[in-house]
């Protein structure tokens, strides 16, 4: 939403559109798209997991991710009210999946949709296994992250393909 807000002028820039809290909210993501866009062709997705916290009862957001292929795995806020243990659950399934799932010697690669540096670690050890890893995420996403992994791919300029509620026609 915040991508959309500065696509659409109504934020400077993504810095202020964070900082601010300036988001487009008739801008939801379709994950139908995100899920072809990010992961290829039918039959291609070996896995494709959706990671957070829990919503609240009315939230139609993972369900509609469910329906669309997506396994999802979410966590409760800490007493605080802040998001834990999703980096690391995520960190932890790629690492175990390379084992368990993956094949090196097959071609087989890794896609992750976030921008977080904490991430640069399991991209190195995934890229020493042998295994691409190639990072789908806003233009702002860490540079340490887009410099370390195979391939990155900024979002941005799909911003409206990616919208749910884009215009028919």
């Amino acid at each position: 939403m915040h991508v959309s807000a500065v696509t659409k002028g109504v934020a400077p820039d993504i810095w202020t559109a964070q900082q601010q809290k300036i988001c487009d909210y008739s801008w939801k993501i379709d994950f139908g798209r995100l899920f072809e866009f990010a992961g290829g062709k039918e039959g291609e997705i070996g896995r494709a997991m959706l990671y957070g916290t829990r919503p609240p009862p009315n939230d139609t957001f993972w369900a509609a991710a469910k329906r669309k292929g997506f396994e999802v795995v979410v966590y409760d806020r800490n007493i605080a009210g802040r998001e834990k243990k999703i980096d690391t659950k995520i960190a932890t399934d790629i690492t175990a999946d390379s084992y368990e799932l993956m094949r090196p010697q097959d071609g087989d690669e890794i896609t992750l949709i976030a921008g977080d540096s904490d991430y640069v670690p399991t991209v190195e050890k995934m890229l020493r296994r042998g295994l691409a890893f190639h990072v789908v995420f806003w233009a702002h996403a860490s540079r340490e992250l887009r410099e370390v992994c195979t391939k990155f791919v900024a979002l941005d300029s799909y911003v409206d393909y990616l919208n749910l509620n884009r215009p028919s026609g």
